[in-house]
């Protein structure tokens, strides 16, 4: 038997059935196939029950499938409009800080520091963090200065920062983690002999962003009103382990980047590990509050990457008026001795 000369029939046959339920045209036809074909029930091929099936469905369920298929649509239609508000309201927000920075053009570097704290915490940084490290990293290997401490100061800020203008959730954690390394990795490549320099300041700025955020986040937990409670556990099923996202990411970028990056990275990673301690130790206070907050609930484009670029470079003037102010509070200390 050719099975498209069976389907054709049996769509035909379904299409001209106009019995009142679904019940009596199954069985009608059913009663058609064994009389025009000649085939029983039980000699029913797995083929040919598959064309009885999706003739049924098809039938029984245009009207739904059309409306299903319409609202998909209308979804998708609001998808675009809005993420096209979305760049435009990004775009608002560029304009509206060179404005601002056109006014502290001659101001002290400290000044324009806070404004770009600001900035940092009025754009969503997201979207253009892999662009914003890079342009930060490129502008301290250019001024050649502290690199390791510079590029520290910028991870730390922009992983603090981006953490904060979402939920802390798991995956938004290990997505930013995951994107300035690859990042800070791309970037060791292509500049290998301040390699070590890129890696071990983007591993021990992440890490301190990583602390800030966490320790932000616990003593939120304190004071957070139930029903946001239960709000986040439905979003959060799982503890927030970030010493372990933090280490599952090196270790996953360590096995997708080249042999010299990798053996880097591994020798990073132990001579920082006791650095890590603050992060494991935070990691397990924030568990044992979440546990406890949670015991008496009921469930337990071009633009954006001219920004992006434009983000680097403050970043880096951020970066440097940090360390400059605390090596002058550490020399006036020593001076007053």
């Amino acid at each position: 038997m050719e099975i498209q000369k069976f389907e054709r029939d049996v769509i035909d046959s379904y299409k001209k059935n106009s019995s009142e339920t679904l019940e009596i045209r199954m069985q009608e036809l059913i009663e058609h196939i064994q009389n025009e074909w000649e085939i029983s029930k039980e000699n029913l091929t797995l083929s040919q029950l598959k064309v009885i099936a999706n003739t049924v469905i098809a039938q029984e369920t245009t009207t739904l499938h059309d409306e299903l298929q319409d609202l998909l649509a209308q979804k998708e239609r609001i998808e675009r409009q809005i993420e096209r508000k979305r760049g435009t309201f990004q775009d608002s927000k560029y304009r509206v800080f060179d404005a601002i920075e056109a006014n502290f053009d001659d101001s002290s570097q400290e000044l324009k520091a806070r404004v770009h704290q600001v900035k940092l915490q009025s754009l969503d940084l997201f979207d253009m963090l892999e662009e914003m490290v890079e342009s930060a990293i490129i502008i301290t290997l250019e001024k050649g200065q502290d690199i390791d401490e510079t590029i520290r100061e910028i991870t730390k800020d922009v992983t603090y920062e981006t953490l904060s203008q979402g939920a802390l959730s798991s995956i938004r954690i290990r997505k930013v983690i995951s994107i300035i390394l690859h990042t800070s990795i791309d970037m060791a490549e292509a500049s290998p002999t301040h390699a070590k320099e890129i890696l071990r300041g983007s591993l021990r700025g992440i890490r301190s962003g990583l602390v800030r955020s966490l320790s932000r986040f616990k003593k939120q937990l304190l004071y957070m009103p139930q029903e946001a409670k239960e709000t986040l556990f439905e979003d959060e099923r799982e503890p927030l382990k970030v010493d372990q996202l933090f280490t599952q990411v090196i270790q996953e970028c360590s096995l997708e980047t080249n042999k010299s990056s990798s053996q880097l990275l591994s020798k990073i990673t132990s001579e920082i590990n006791y650095d890590m301690q603050e992060l494991i130790e935070l990691s397990r206070e924030t568990i044992d509050v979440m546990k406890e907050r949670f015991a008496s609930s009921k469930m337990l484009n071009s633009k954006t990457a001219k920004e992006a670029k434009r983000m680097g470079i403050s970043a880096w003037s951020s970066a440097k008026t940090a360390m400059n102010s605390a090596i002058q509070t550490a020399k006036d200390k020593i001076d007053a001795k």
